[in-house]
């Protein structure tokens, strides 16, 4: 999941799962399954997957899928390549801007995607069944402005993550917080309380985010809670010149100054992040994801297993607070497959065989990463195929689906791809930068304000 999930996705992902890189050895020979002499006496075909490690266990999913695809149709090789998720975002859009992506790439929809003119759109390719098949309101998390370039694979979801000891011993109601939600002030009141001198002289810290510039998934989390959809709203409008995005300034500024977060934020990466909540040190971490609870279940064993040494955490999934004047709003949109053509098209055929490899790394066994990661599903025949088999525990996985009454779409999907790649460059312009001066302590709130302003005049003329 970068916004992949994920994992857009995720940073306990970065640290708990190694990458690899493979590829099916299928042969076009195989024997066609019974019916399938058409398919078999088809042309053959290769269809290029660039994946990431989604879940821990994904590539062999991933295998078994291509394996089950292959019965169907043995005319059609599926060639896959594992990416990091560290380096894979900048490998593929070099590729992108080079006219040559793969055929199937696994992210969010992007209106990027769609201006380059490679994006193959997929309306014409989508039966009634595959249709039917998807959960009220999923499908179109890989619609943009209606139209379908993407098939999502499970609904990804953004929270804050705690350490179950330390907020009983300050006294937090934590199952209270995850039922009805927190404003920005009863935030402020438990921090204090979480925050103080451990034995080793060291501070144990309210709440740590990883700020070294890498994401702007902290300011994401806290304007979407500070009624901020995005940069612009799904008609264009640009977000971030009211007090809304000063109140949140302000807000991050307070955690700072009060030393509720740490002053070396700026500096903080997504590993370091996780090994002071592993370590103790901070006892709520920004951002988190329902999965944390089982690589932490997987963690515990380990150290009683002898393989590592350290504390064993109970984890516990938390909603991100919201201003006190604004509604809660969950950050979720789906992952899954985007499909492209290359600069050199290679035809109609090769587009619908793409499109069949899609539908089969989307359907009901591929439902086994949402059921991994503890996320929701996003369709029916993924539901029943993973009834009962959840992994989180029933508290958290509880504390999502109350979550997810308050989903925010991404607007990105509303948007037309103009606007969404001026609204991509503003966040890594505009957007990052400052983020990374506010938490280094080299610009005010009331600078930041200034300058979202005058940026979103030059960017959007308004």
């Amino acid at each position: 999941m970068k916004k992949s999930l994920l994992l857009t996705s995720a940073s306990l992902l970065l640290v708990m799962t190694a990458c690899s890189n493979g590829s099916s050895d299928n042969s076009s020979s195989a024997s066609p399954s019974p019916g399938s002499s058409a398919k078999a006496e088809a042309k053959p075909d290769t269809v290029k997957v660039w994946t990431y490690p989604v879940h821990a266990t994904y590539e062999d999913d991933l295998k078994a899928l291509i394996a089950d695809f292959n019965k169907q149709y043995p005319h059609i090789k599926v060639e896959y390549e594992m990416l990091s998720w560290a380096e894979g975002p900048k490998k593929f859009d070099v590729a992108l801007n080079s006219g040559n992506p793969p055929d199937l790439y696994f992210h969010s929809v992007d209106g990027q995607y769609v201006a380059t003119g490679l994006a193959i759109e997929l309306d014409k390719y989508l039966t009634p069944e595959i249709k039917e098949d998807y959960l009220p309101g999923t499908l179109e998390l890989g619609q943009i402005q209606g139209k379908q370039y993407g098939l999502p694979i499970y609904q990804y979801q953004w929270a804050w993550g705690g350490n179950k000891r330390l907020l009983e011993e300050a006294g937090i109601d934590w199952q209270k917080i995850q039922k009805q939600g927190w404003t920005w002030s009863e935030f402020l009141a438990a921090a204090e309380k979480l925050t103080k001198k451990r034995p080793d002289g060291s501070t144990q810290y309210a709440l740590t985010t990883d700020g070294n510039g890498a994401n702007n998934d902290f300011i994401e989390l806290l304007t979407k809670n500070a009624g901020i959809p995005d940069v612009l709203d799904k008609d264009g409008n640009f977000q971030l010149g009211d007090q809304r995005v000063l109140k949140t300034m302000q807000f991050i500024k307070t955690l700072l100054d009060k030393g509720y977060m740490p002053k070396e934020t700026a500096a903080l990466d997504a590993k370091k992040r996780t090994d002071m909540f592993y370590a103790g040190q901070t006892a709520i971490l920004s951002k988190a994801i329902p999965y944390y609870d089982v690589t932490i279940q997987n963690r515990n064993k380990d150290i009683d297993a002898g393989k590592i040494q350290g504390e064993k955490i109970d984890f516990v999934l938390l909603p991100v607070p919201h201003a006190d004047d604004a509604k809660p709003g969950t950050v979720m949109g789906g992952e899954g497959y985007v499909a492209f053509r290359q600069k050199k098209d290679q035809g109609e055929e090769h587009a619908r065989n793409t499109f069949l490899v899609m539908e089969a790394l989307s359907g009901a066994k591929a439902g086994n990463s949402a059921n991994e990661l503890c996320l929701p599903f996003v369709r029916k025949s993924q539901q029943k195929e993973f009834e009962g088999k959840g992994k989180a525990n029933p508290v958290n996985l509880e504390a999502a689906n109350i979550m997810a009454a308050n989903r925010v779409n991404p607007v990105v999907l509303s948007l037309d791809v103009t606007k969404a790649d001026k609204m991509k460059q503003f966040k890594e312009q505009v957007l990052k930068p400052n983020m990374q001066a506010l938490y280094a302590g080299e610009k005010t709130p009331e600078a930041i304000a200034e300058t979202f302003k005058t940026e979103g005049k030059k960017f959007f003329g308004q």
